[in-house]
């Protein structure tokens, strides 16, 4: 009986230190009542997707600066709606080939410096231009521990980090949430930033706010490193130890 009792205060020790500490675990810990101004737009890349359409209150005007619409089946015409918009895509350069007006240097620019820079390249051929400008392969991967690893495409073009997480279904109980890892490309160049969302103040990042193709990954704790040293063994290791219990409680009755 006294083995028994041994081996359940070692258990009960184990379990006691094993236990994970709220730091470790709450997100955004220590915040404060305060208004944070924090604005971020994306700047457009090399092999970005763009929907940039032209308009004027003389339509005739400004169609010729506007891609045509493809029809999706030759066997359809484009007045039964299915039709499709042809994109620009942003050359190894930085540049997008504009009807009429020719090449036009977008990469690296924001959304808005972009559109500017379109209207006043057109403000001598069509003066009062509306143009809009939309990202269309505006995406996201999340890798590491989340419940839903993977690529994901976004709608919108302002997205935070938090939100990016929770599309990946939020950290797994395993995920190091004190050491983000943030991958994004920048003017060619790679650039790894880690974020800590436990502490508040990472919604003052200029990482908060997520670009298209950033890279989120989440490295697993130590609980999850060393299962992963036990793996398979962990549940015959678990049989083992309960065997050896209920012989030692029959033994000593």
């Amino acid at each position: 009986m006294k083995e028994f009792k041994k081996l359940f205060f070692l258990i009960t020790i184990l379990c006691f230190f094993s236990c994970a500490s709220k730091k470790n675990i709450v997100y955004i810990q220590n915040s404060q009542n305060s208004e944070t101004i924090n604005s971020y737009e994306p700047h457009l890349q090399p092999d970005d997707v763009l929907l940039i359409i032209v308009s004027s209150e003389n339509p005739e005007i400004a169609a010729p600066y506007n891609l045509k619409s493809i029809s999706l089946d030759d066997n359809l015409d484009e007045s039964k709606g299915n039709t499709k918009m042809q994109t620009y895509i942003i050359d190894i350069n930085g540049n997008i080939e504009f009807p009429i007006l020719g090449s036009i240097h977008l990469a690296g620019l924001t959304k808005t410096e972009a559109v500017l820079k379109i209207k006043d390249v057109l403000k001598e051929h069509v003066k009062d231009a509306v143009v809009n400008l939309r990202i269309l392969n505006f995406k996201i991967s999340v890798l590491g521990e989340v419940s839903k690893p993977g690529s994901y495409s976004v709608k919108s073009e302002r997205m935070t980090i938090l939100e990016g997480l929770s599309l990946a279904g939020d950290l797994t109980i395993y995920g190091k949430r004190n050491n983000i890892l943030l991958i994004r490309e920048q003017n060619g160049n790679k650039i790894m930033e880690r974020i800590d969302i436990t502490k508040s103040d990472f919604i003052n990042s200029p990482f908060y706010y997520l670009s298209q193709n950033d890279v989120i990954y989440v490295e697993p704790n130590k609980t999850r490193v060393n299962s992963s040293i036990i793996g398979p063994n962990l549940t015959v290791g678990i049989s083992a130890l309960s065997l050896i219990v209920t012989i030692i409680v029959l033994t000593t009755r």
